[in-house]
């Protein structure tokens, strides 16, 4: 159990609130402090690239399981360019 004291203009802000969101003053601390709190923790590294992973994606989904017969056949194309 916390008690908490607020100035006057907080506290009416925080009911003002409360009651345009239909939640009790003590859900929407509550809410807020998770919010606040899940935002200190550093991201994941997922979460750090997120917005990069598959931006540039080469539509094989299996590059890495071929990538041996794959540099083979570049290697292979190249020595052909290069024989004309």
């Amino acid at each position: 159990m916390i008690t908490l004291h607020l100035d006057q203009q907080t506290e009416q802000l925080l009911r003002n609130t409360a009651e345009q969101l239909g939640l009790s003053r003590s859900e929407l601390i509550r809410q807020s402090i998770l919010e606040y709190l899940s935002r200190l923790s550093p991201p994941s590294a997922w979460e750090t690239g997120q917005h990069l992973f598959g931006r540039c994606s080469s539509g094989c989904g299996d590059l890495s399981a071929r990538r041996k017969e794959l540099v083979k056949e570049k290697i292979r194309a190249k020595w052909t360019c290069n024989e004309s």
